[in-house]
């Protein structure tokens, strides 16, 4: 075991005695720690400092500081350097243990929405030492290798019938000046009914370019045997996926259009139209659906004329999904699923406000919707497709004639 010396000088001992003691305790730490630094330095040089010695492995070339974190504050250490072979202590790997979980309980605050001003104060009080912006952003950038690798990962080998996608924003600096990325996100169905997350990216904005891109990527990585997918009426996203999934039809968020329709009505007729609405949706076939739409047309005509016409404007694509078996309407006629996610993105964004930049929503947003993936993973699967009874010669060819006919639609716009 190396052995080690301790001296120290009068003021060294007196400061000890009287005064304060935190601070004294850290300087005795200290030179206890550097003393053993040298004494490991020089078993491995087999030579003491300044010793002649016919043994020697090495020499010593100065030393450099770092920092250690103990219960009693952070040390600074004069670590010894070699000349030839680096020297090695034992000293610091329970530090390095500690640090990497000082890292990855950083990461994880930031992941659930604690501020920096707060994981600032929880490390000083825990550790002695305080925590700064741009250290919380460095410890968070080792989430990049975890997150590229989710969304760079194969899709082809399974199917996923049905997809929803949406997009939500989130304010980022860039430039000099605040500015709203879109972070766009896609969930999708397997054919035994459970729910996962199939893909996620930041683009500058919702338009027909990045919604190409997007459905591109998912295309790209194996994506194949879509039935359906739904979404809101933003024209981007039928533009994108009419040209990259031209055979697959889309189904109008039934929720969103509900709150279209009901925005446009006067407020004493709102909730009367909103529980009518629901009993056209919730028709047995797409005849008795359609109707009952038209009566309720008749019915608010004149008192609610923009309403009906956005009834009448968007019933079609609304109702996409009565073309499929029964068991498979009411979970993939609206985008609800993806909006719960988005709520937990906005509930932890908001704690960050404005992002740095669009790295850092990336980031943070991907870390959180790959947390929310294992939580789908764990849940109940919600019905099984059975291509014997699903996919039909017959279903498979009228979809793709409702596909096809939306993209002529589509285009026309």
């Amino acid at each position: 075991m190396a052995q080690i010396n301790l001296t120290m000088d009068r003021a060294e001992l007196l400061e000890l005695i009287a005064g304060d003691r935190e601070k004294a305790l850290k300087h005795l730490a200290e030179k206890i720690l550097d003393q053993l630094l040298l004494a490991e330095s020089s078993q491995q040089l087999n030579a003491d400092s300044y010793e002649r010695s016919l043994g020697r492995t090495d020499y010593r070339n100065g030393t450099r500081e770092r920092h250690l974190v103990t219960r009693i504050g952070r040390l600074t250490l004069h670590v010894p350097r070699h000349r030839n072979k680096p020297f090695h202590t034992m000293l610091f790997e329970n530090y390095s243990r500690s640090e990497a979980a000082f890292i990855n309980t950083m990461a994880e605050m930031v992941i659930n929405g604690v501020s920096t001003r707060k994981i600032s104060r929880v490390m000083e009080t825990l550790c002695g030492t305080s925590v700064s912006k741009s250290s919380v952003s460095e410890v968070c950038k080792k989430l990049d290798p975890e997150i590229e690798k989710f969304r760079n990962s194969p899709l082809d080998d399974r199917e996923y019938p049905f997809v929803v996608v949406d997009a939500t924003y989130f304010k980022v600096r860039e430039e000099h000046r605040i500015t709203s990325k879109a972070f766009m996100l896609a969930i999708g169905y397997t054919p035994e009914g459970k729910r996962e997350v199939i893909g996620f990216n930041v683009y500058d904005n919702e338009s027909n370019p990045t919604w190409i891109d997007f459905f591109t990527s998912l295309k790209k990585r194996g994506l194949h045997g879509v039935m359906m997918v739904t979404s809101d009426a933003h024209p981007a996203i039928l533009h994108g996926l009419t040209r990259v999934f031209p055979g697959v039809p889309w189904q109008r968020c039934q929720f969103h259009f509900t709150r279209n329709i009901v925005d446009a009505t006067p407020k004493k007729y709102q909730k009367g139209i909103a529980v009518e609405l629901r009993e056209v949706f919730n028709r047995d076939n797409i005849e008795d659906a359609r109707k009952r739409m038209n009566e309720l047309a008749r019915d608010y005509q004149d008192i609610a004329p923009n309403a009906v016409d956005i009834l009448q404007d968007g019933f079609e694509d609304t109702m996409t999904v009565m073309n499929l078996p029964e068991e498979f309407r009411s979970h993939v006629r609206t985008s609800n699923p993806i909006e719960r996610i988005n709520r937990e993105l906005k509930r932890r964004g908001d704690v960050i406000k404005i992002f740095p930049n669009a790295e850092s929503l990336l980031r943070l947003m991907g870390a959180v919707t790959i947390e929310y993936n294992d939580i789908l993973s764990m849940s109940q699967a919600l019905f099984q497709v059975r291509a014997a009874k699903t996919l039909t010669p017959e279903l498979t060819s009228h979809l793709k004639e409702i596909a096809y006919a939306q993209k002529s639609l589509s285009e026309a716009a």
